[in-house]
């Protein structure tokens, strides 16, 4: 029940018609449609009224309605999806759109999007081609696999593999690769969805060559091993490699039933990682590395570690991947055309693996030296000295520790350095919130012992060090405006 307080405010608030007489708002009557502007109101009336039950200290008279209901015009106004400055220290930042593309995979998707494409068209046969086409051989040339097919997420990747070649049999997995990824992605779950049987073997901790022989029967189709992309298990373990579940599945294969499924190995590798990243001292298992070792499939994201766009690739044998690419979900899940000009783009630089290093964003972090790192962040810190009263704040230059993130190499610390923002006025929290919420471009750092680190790793260029400055900056000037 309102107090009388509340029911006081309440009554003084405006109806909608009234609101829309303001002068402010008959503005907007010539420039948006009655019926947006009509909605906008009544809902920025309704907000104010939360607002008042809540408890909340609010301004009821016309010319703040007025306002509030300006506010989500240019709210309404704003692109809610644009350009964001990490200077967090999580490289790939799955909030923050994960891999950001290389400046030649940006170029394919603009040259692409303006106009008319050869999605499906074959310039050399003038006939129609096939999507796959564009992206396929430069999987099989970085990868060493027969052949390729991509979606639009690993996720469905995953699906699609399982669906088809599971699906009303049995699917043989350790019990410390049920794992679930983000977004409540749970391995159980897409076994349930696509029709298979989950047969568990092993234990959380250990599982051994011969818990999968023991489970192999009639009904099993596959082998499959899940990549543990986000987490890792450490001390009195062991699991089973690729090249071990293909001697299995090859033995099982040699005396199976005719009218038993062929005994398949598969795994899902997540974090798509097709160059070794030893430049940064962390360890992943390549795609390559998993189709040597025997895998019939193996099953990755584009926009991870590889530095693509969002996508999942499968690859494997001829026979298999053709089999997938008659499946009705390869239609349903197939790529569109921006995303194959990004893919294709970025494939492309691997072919040069050093060039690859240089040009993919997310490589280059990765492998980004700890002088680079350093001089970036000086960058930082000098700009932030000529733009800061002392007074206001003190910078220093401190090592510390970035993450590769998107559920790709947990436990590995990865050297960086940050500068460190101590503020004398106003406090870690609220400065954060002002670069995130209200500037423009958002700058989203951290805060460790109540300071705010920017972590120079993640900064893609000086210029983006002097947005960083720019906004800080920017934050004290309106606190002078609040204090004033």
């Amino acid at each position: 029940m309102p107090t009388s307080e509340q029911q006081q405010l309440l009554r003084k608030l405006p109806q909608v018609e009234e609101a829309l007489h303001h002068p402010a708002i008959e503005a907007l009557l010539n420039i948006f449609p009655r019926g947006i502007v009509v909605d906008q109101t009544r809902e920025g009336i309704d907000d104010i009224r939360g607002q008042i039950l809540s408890g909340c200290e609010v301004e009821v008279d016309l010319d703040a309605v007025a306002t509030v209901i300006l506010k989500r015009f240019v709210k309404l106004e704003k692109p809610s999806l644009r350009r964001v400055v990490n200077a967090s220290g999580v490289i790939v930042h799955t909030n923050l759109g994960r891999s950001p593309l290389a400046e030649t995979a940006v170029a394919a998707v603009n040259d692409v999007a303006r106009g008319y494409s050869t999605l499906e068209y074959n310039v050399r046969e003038m006939k129609r081609g096939s999507r796959h086409d564009h992206y396929e051989s430069l999987i099989c040339t970085i990868t060493g696999a027969e052949a390729a097919i991509a979606v639009n997420n690993n996720a469905a990747a995953v699906m699609m593999v399982l669906q088809e070649f599971a699906r009303g049999h049995e699917t043989v997995i350790s019990r410390g690769e049920l794992v679930e990824i983000g977004g409540s992605f749970r391995v159980p779950d897409i076994m349930e969805a696509s029709g298979a049987t989950m047969v568990e073997v092993g234990t959380t901790n250990k599982t051994h060559p011969f818990d999968y022989e023991r489970a192999i029967g009639e009904r099993t189709a596959m082998l499959l091993k899940v990549h543990p992309s986000n987490y890792r298990l450490t001390g009195f373990v062991e699991d089973v490699s690729v090249k071990e579940l293909r001697g299995l599945a090859d033995a099982a294969n040699e005396h199976r039933a005719p009218e038993s499924p062929e005994v398949l190995v598969y795994e899902d590798l997540g974090s798509g990682a097709l160059v070794d990243i030893q430049a940064a001292d962390l360890r992943e298992t390549t795609v390559s590395e998993a189709i040597a070792e025997g895998a019939d499939l193996v099953s990755f994201s584009c926009d991870k570690l590889l530095g693509g766009p969002q996508a999942g690739i499968v690859v494997g044998t001829a026979e298999a991947i053709g089999r997938l690419k008659k499946n009705p979900l390869a239609r349903v899940l197939r790529l569109d055309k921006l995303t194959i000009a990004a893919l294709e783009a970025t494939l492309r630089l691997y072919l040069d693996e050093n060039d690859a290093r240089k040009r993919i964003p997310t490589l280059a972090m990765l492998s980004a030296s700890a002088e680079d790192v350093s001089a970036r962040a000086d960058v930082l810190a000098e700009a932030l000295r000529k733009r800061i009263p002392s007074n206001d704040a003190t910078v220093s230059v401190e090592p510390e520790i970035s993450r590769a993130g998107g559920g790709a190499l947990p436990m590995c610390d990865i050297p960086t350095t940050v500068v460190a923002l101590d503020l004398a006025r106003s406090s870690a929290l609220d400065c954060e919130r002002y670069l995130v919420s209200e500037h423009e471009p958002p700058i989203v750092a951290r805060i460790k012992n109540e300071r705010l680190l920017f972590d120079a790793r993640t900064l893609l260029s000086d210029d983006e060090a002097l947005e960083v400055a720019e906004g800080v900056a920017s934050y004290f000037s309106q606190l002078d405006g609040k204090e004033r």
